[in-house]
């Protein structure tokens, strides 16, 4: 159980020293934050087109129809991951640009457009990794239920059959869902994301046909493509606010609700008792066989990690009877998260405590939201922040592996500043500053900070990557 911190670590050796042979540095982008809504080639709306539009659902009021124009600066971007030089890029496709509407056949332009971005990569020695979905449901599919229909997982299936037709020769590694519990906490349950539902513990449907779609989709990718095959999703270090009784229950029952929704299903084969006696949930979605088909073994497993979540207890509550907040000391992002990188190793080793079916590891997003600051000594922009958070979360990987978790991998969030959801452009995830006024690229700081610490791992490791995964 995710419960506490770890204590701060020491000061050591330099960022990234310990990481072994063959440990996958990378960055990441997502279809929706950077490509841009165009319609060209037949591209249709997904889910999150249309919430953008609704007065109030996004910080500034913008929406994803420009993102970072991906496709009209992808040969600058492409030189920008080649000098960073690392040796993966993390995309996600956009189902509604490959497969408009969800279902049928492959838009021509759309297989088009990341065979160029795939080939490239793989031109310039860089291995992509790719994310069928992130969030980004086609709206069509939204109009027939979304998630809270089974069909949906089907049509996952057809989709990652597809794309592995279409890409397999090609992809280094695939990810069937991206932080799928934060879109049924925040999409579905609460209503902060897009579809903007408020369904509380009836959500639960979502989170099982999520699950089963992963499982339909890795069948589908492993007949189609010898790739390795995973699932990703966003886990917090979670610590109850006191040591009140009712404080722990609290921080406990979230911690089973954010932490284990979804791995215990995925190598325990059964899903949290306390989250199936939730007021709202209708165990009865999960039929005969599920559970086997959504648990198949996996190449790795993905973990997304931002922030700790401190817990309080607030029973006069029937609905939702706790708060999440933030401890009080810590530093935070100009987004408002608190920074604990320690929290990142209690993930990474109480994962391998709990599962002892657990794949191997990989950080599949880590990163943190600053804004550009003057540098008072003058000359490039202020940016330690953001070098320190990098720093600091490769030293707590580095202290998760010699804990005894099996971490392959880390990759940073993100290359580019995008279109980031709820929070639109307010939130600047990029190693790599985009102008809002003309979409130009300006690496910052952190950028050539983790060039250097990626040339670094190479030139410790001369002799080139060993084994990441084990043979299948």
């Amino acid at each position: 159980m995710t419960i506490g911190h770890t204590r701060p670590l020491p000061p050591g050796a330099p960022p990234g020293a310990g990481l072994p042979p063959g440990f996958v540095l990378g960055v990441t982008s997502t279809a929706a934050s950077v490509e841009g809504d165009d319609t060209a080639g037949g591209r249709t709306p997904s889910v999150w087109d249309v919430v953008a539009l609704a007065p109030g659902r996004i910080a500034d009021g913008s929406t994803p129809a420009v993102g970072a124009a991906l496709a009209d600066h992808w040969p600058g971007d492409l030189a920008l991951l080649t000098g960073l030089g690392v040796p993966a890029f993390r995309m996600s496709l956009s189902w509604s640009r490959l497969q408009p509407g969800g279902r049928g056949s492959a838009a021509a332009a759309g297989v088009e457009y990341y065979d160029r971005m795939l080939d490239s990569l793989l031109a310039a020695g860089i291995a992509p990794w790719v994310t069928l979905l992130h969030w980004d449901l086609p709206l069509e599919l939204m109009q027939e239920g979304g998630w809270l229909a089974r069909d949906t997982a089907s049509a996952f299936a057809e989709y990652a059959a597809l794309a592995a037709e279409r890409f397999g020769d090609r992809v280094a590694a695939w990810i069937t869902h991206d932080e799928a519990v934060l879109h049924t906490a925040y999409g579905y349950a609460v209503g902060i994301d897009a579809p903007g539902l408020t369904l509380l513990g009836s959500a639960f449907a979502t989170t099982h046909h999520q699950l089963l779609g992963h499982g339909l989709a890795v069948a589908a990718l492993r007949a189609g493509s010898g790739a390795p095959v995973g699932i990703a999703n966003h886990h917090t270090a979670v610590a109850p606010a006191t040591g009140a009784v009712a404080d722990r229950g609290a921080a406990r029952w979230y911690d089973g609700y954010h932490n284990r929704q979804f791995t215990d299903p995925l190598f325990l084969g059964r899903y949290p008792g306390a989250l199936l006696r939730a007021p709202g949930v209708d165990e009865s979605v999960v039929q005969d066989g599920d559970l086997a088909v959504l648990a198949a073994p996996l190449d790795f497993y993905g973990v997304g990690y931002y922030s700790p979540t401190t817990v309080t207890a607030v029973p006069e509550n029937r609905s939702v009877p706790f708060s999440l907040d933030h401890p009080a000391d810590a530093a935070h992002t100009d987004n408002g998260h608190p920074v604990d990188a320690a929290g990142l190793t209690t993930v990474l080793t109480d994962l391998t405590a709990r599962y002892p079916a657990l794949p191997p590891l990989v950080v599949t997003g880590n990163g943190a939201a600053f804004d550009d600051r003057p540098d008072p000594a003058g000359g490039q922009r202020d940016d330690r922040a953001r070098i320190a958070f990098l720093d600091d979360h490769l030293a707590a990987v580095v202290a998760a592996r010699a804990a005894g978790a099996d971490v392959r991998g880390y990759f940073h969030r993100s290359l580019l500043d995008g279109w980031e959801f709820a929070d639109g452009h307010t939130a600047r995830y990029g190693l790599v500053a985009v102008d809002r006024a003309d979409l130009s690229r300006r690496p910052r700081a952190s950028f050539h900070h983790y060039a250097d610490l990626v040339r670094r791992h190479r030139a410790t490791h001369p002799t080139g990557p060993g084994p990441v995964w084990p043979a299948r």
